[in-house]
């Protein structure tokens, strides 16, 4: 529960079916320190209420109306934070979104207690796969590595570069800042210049371009 005073989790939830809305926002609403400010019914809604909201995080489904989840992720990358929520496990949905910029995938089998979680982890600049796809993921990763560019390694600091190994290596921020020694928002800071120095849109992004070569 959020502190007297503490700001909270702004989240847009974003999803066609009413139903699953409503459960959504009672979920969240449950959490002291989250406020659902908007809700959206299909993909074009979404993306004008995000931009105009600036939320924190979008938790996006993905098969909606007018706009997919996955184009709506990919106009927002670099406004805010995108959680994808959605029932469909396959890889195209998987791949798309994660390329697109979203910052987690989750099923919307996840638990409320897991959800809660989720949101509060993405919103404090955490990525997040659901367990049932991170081994499909690396594989089919592994098998089209994303391309690097040296002039955009030889930007990085040394300090970036350790960052970089780091998130890599799936740690949280506040990993990073005690295995590095210094302040978690320092850490955050260091994530996004690395994220901007390499063109990347997520932490899993960044992930994945570590992985292709020894770092």
């Amino acid at each position: 529960m959020a502190e007297q005073g503490q700001r909270r989790i702004r989240v847009l939830v974003a999803d066609d079916h009413a139903a699953v809305r409503t459960g959504i926002v009672l979920i969240l609403d449950g959490a002291g320190d989250i406020e659902v400010v908007g809700e959206a019914a299909d993909g074009e809604q979404a993306l004008a209420m995000a931009l105009e909201l600036r939320p924190d995080l979008v938790l996006m489904d993905i098969r909606m109306p007018k706009l997919d989840g996955i184009s709506a992720t990919r106009e927002l990358a670099g406004v805010t934070d995108v959680l994808i929520l959605t029932t469909f496990d396959v890889d195209e949905y998987v791949f798309g979104a994660l390329r697109a910029g979203a910052a987690g995938f989750l099923l919307k089998n996840t638990d409320a207690e897991s959800l809660v979680g989720a949101v509060r982890l993405v919103a404090r600049g955490e990525g997040l796969i659901s367990p049932s796809v991170t081994r499909r993921l690396i594989t089919a990763f592994a098998q089209q590595p994303v391309r690097r560019q040296p002039e955009q390694l030889e930007a990085l600091t040394p300090r970036e570069r350790e960052v970089l190994a780091c998130v890599a290596r799936g740690l949280s921020n506040a990993e990073i800042a005690k295995e590095l020694d210094m302040a978690e928002a320092t850490t955050k800071t260091h994530v996004s210049r690395v994220l901007n120095k390499l063109g990347l849109k997520s932490r899993v992004q960044a992930a994945i371009y570590y992985a292709e070569g020894d770092g």
